[in-house]
């Protein structure tokens, strides 16, 4: 919350359940549709239900029908939820989506042989999933105490990533089925997921934050005393309304927020904004989701010995297994050292997947009796550094940009900053997912030097734009932005002093005294 305080026992474990009790939620949903439609790919029936037939009289899908099941999901919404976030709440929108999320999953299961039906499917569920994409970052960052706020936002990749994990294991055990159950079963235990969720939302509370926008002060006071472990009447929850009371006012002063706002110089809004989306963009462009969607695929020209299903089940351990060290270095290292060490130790990983790949796998189709023991020495090293790249990624730009988009915005414009971040991240994943067939088709393993390059990009862009604000409440981030100190030397930068008092005009105006402050905008 708001105020640099000790956090109760009972705080802890409510913050915790925020973060898993919108159970299972919009980060395991896409998590586990990005793993499981990767298994359906190669599924015999589903290529026969949704391929093509080729001139052998062998059904096939073509890399044109692999970028439209797979990008579709992604083509739907993160842009969506700010239309619901102030109508219906934080919590309503979450219940909203979850139920957008869970229809679209039941046209997939339905169909039979129409593609058209599929997508559409896909893309309804893209809808909610995107929309809740945004939405929990947005819950989980107005709601979670400030000394665990970091932890509580990795959370959110714990889960897209134990999503992901989830559904490899599914599909090992269920691509050996004959006939549709082999895609249905996986497919259709996404119902499972989004009912879960919107049962379990009704158990949590509102944002205090919005509570407090929206007039609902007694409500507000409740929530933030249970968040905190203290009772209603407690100094603490008296201190914390009146500060986000009149941070929330000064918010308010200029009328309702719009879109341009988001990129206005007040604040340094623009940069805030842009940052938040740039960080999603570098994001889907590490190489992992590439792994995630068409790794199946990809692996099967690795000749190690393995199915494809148990190098992915692999892949999807390692995954799970690099985000417990998140939740300790992101705030121990903070956000700007997870990310440019992040990206530099991907950037390695994808360099060599690239040129191994390139030079010494053999052709996609090869037979594995045709296989040299050059073409399995670098299958064997192109699984291994796409495993370590995976684990890296699950320990810094996995969650790491959706912890900086949860904390970097004024309540007053989040959900529309945060839901251009979030539209950010799905609409390279789109782009990502769409085209990255096509161009496997043409360069193979090439491609990593892509996500290399991108690395690389992100790297400088990190140490030139991104400031630390690992420690500072929501509102001191503004401060952090007005002072005007460079990204790299921000980790040092402590907040200064505070106090309230009416301006000449009778509006709520903050003042900040101290190294690094000036005149609040």
């Amino acid at each position: 919350m708001a105020g640099d305080v000790p956090t109760s026992r009972r705080a802890v474990l409510l913050a915790i359940f925020i973060a898993f009790g919108e159970p299972l939620q919009s980060g395991f949903l896409f998590g586990y549709d990005m793993g499981v439609i990767s298994g359906c790919l190669i599924m015999p029936d589903f290529i026969f239900r949704f391929g093509q037939t080729g001139s052998d009289g062998q059904a096939y899908l073509s890399s044109s029908r692999q970028s439209i099941i797979v990008s579709l999901l992604s083509a739907g919404g993160a842009i969506a939820q700010a239309f619901t976030a102030d109508r219906f709440g934080r919590r309503g929108s979450i219940l909203f989506w979850s139920a957008i999320f869970t229809s679209g999953v039941a046209i997939q299961t339905g169909t039979t042989y129409s593609l058209v039906q599929l997508v559409i499917g896909r893309f309804i569920a893209g809808l909610g999933v995107g929309s809740l994409s945004a939405i929990v970052p947005l819950y989980n960052g107005e709601t979670a105490p400030k000394a665990i706020r970091g932890t509580i936002l990795v959370i959110y990749q714990v889960q897209i990533i134990s999503g992901i994990f989830l559904s490899y294991l599914f599909e090992l055990g269920s691509h050996r089925i004959n006939g549709s159950a082999s895609w249905r079963i996986p497919v259709g235990l996404q119902i499972v997921w989004g009912l879960i969720l919107l049962s379990g939302m009704f158990f949590l509370p509102e944002s205090p934050r919005h509570l407090l926008g929206t007039g609902r002060i007694d409500e507000a006071r409740r929530v933030i005393a249970e968040l905190n472990g203290v009772s209603e009447n407690d100094a603490l929850v008296v201190e914390i309304v009146e500060e986000l009371d009149i941070a929330i006012k000064a918010e308010n002063e200029g009328g309702k927020a719009t879109w341009m706002e988001c990129f206005s110089p007040r604040n340094a809004m623009w940069r805030r904004t842009i940052n938040g989306m740039m960080l999603q963009f570098i994001q889907q462009l590490n190489g992992q989701n590439f792994y995630y969607y068409y790794g199946d695929i990809f692996f099967e020209s690795a000749g190690a010995g393995l199915s494809p299903y148990v190098i992915q089940t692999i892949l999807g351990a390692v995954s799970v297994a690099g985000t417990l060290p998140a939740l300790y270095f992101i705030e121990a290292w903070g956000r700007r050292k997870s990310l440019l060490l992040g990206a530099l130790a991907q950037a390695v990983c994808a360099f060599i997947v690239a040129l191994v790949g390139h030079y010494y796998l053999a052709p996609s189709g090869t037979a594995v009796p045709d296989l040299t023991s050059r073409n399995r020495a670098a299958g064997g090293v192109v699984i291994a550094f796409a495993v370590l790249q995976v684990f890296i990624f699950g320990t810094t730009w996995g969650p790491t940009p959706w912890v900086y988009l949860g904390e970097s915005f004024p309540l007053r414009v989040r959900p529309k900053s945060i839901a251009l971040g979030s539209a950010s991240n799905w609409f390279w994943n789109f782009m990502l997912s769409f085209f990255s067939p096509r161009i496997v088709d043409k360069i193979g393993p090439l491609i990593m030097l892509v996500f290399f390059g991108m690395l690389v990009v992100g790297f400088f862009y990190v140490y030139f734009a991104i400031p630390e604000t690992k420690g500072i409440t929501l509102e001191e981030v503004d401060e952090l932005y007005r002072s005007g100190i460079v990204p790299w030397r921000s980790a040092g930068w402590k907040p200064s002093e505070k106090h309230y008092h009416k301006d000449g005009h009778g509006g709520d105006e903050k003042r900040a005294s101290g190294s690094g402050s000036e005149e609040a905008a």
